[in-house]
């Protein structure tokens, strides 16, 4: 994992659109079915709109019917971290960018093979590189 990233309220304002701050740094979500990526099928890397890290390879994604792009597994151990989410009144797993903590979605244990997983996230928390040929 690369260093971490902190910067001021100010400076991720001025970075972030206003739906990419609310859901990165206001853990707020998007619609289902509205974001570009819940139905994006192009090779590549899923990065983090924040900072850039790589956070989803798309052979680990998947169409999970939830409406948000959806994951089994993260491109590498510890690209995301996770925790403990009881806000409206529900338990749940956020999953947060290790390196910026940037709000991505939620973790779910009712994904496919091989490892059970669903990362369920906001389209708006992403970005996308594709493979080069």
């Amino acid at each position: 994992m690369q260093d971490k990233i902190e910067r001021t309220d100010a400076e991720w304002r001025q970075q972030l659109d206003d739906v990419q701050y609310a859901v990165c740094r206001c853990s707020a979500t998007e619609r289902a079915f509205s974001g570009k990526y819940w139905d994006h099928h192009e090779d590549g890397v899923y990065t983090c709109v924040a900072c850039g890290v790589d956070l989803f390879d798309s052979n680990s994604k998947y169409d999970s019917g939830s409406g948000w792009p959806s994951y089994f597994a993260e491109i590498t151990e510890g690209a995301v971290s996770e925790h403990p989410d009881e806000s409206h009144g529900m338990r749940r797993v956020e999953v947060r960018c290790a390196r910026c903590e940037s709000h991505l979605g939620h973790l779910f244990p009712d994904g496919p093979q091989p490892t059970g997983l669903r990362y369920c996230i906001n389209s708006a928390s992403l970005g996308f590189t594709p493979r080069q040929a």
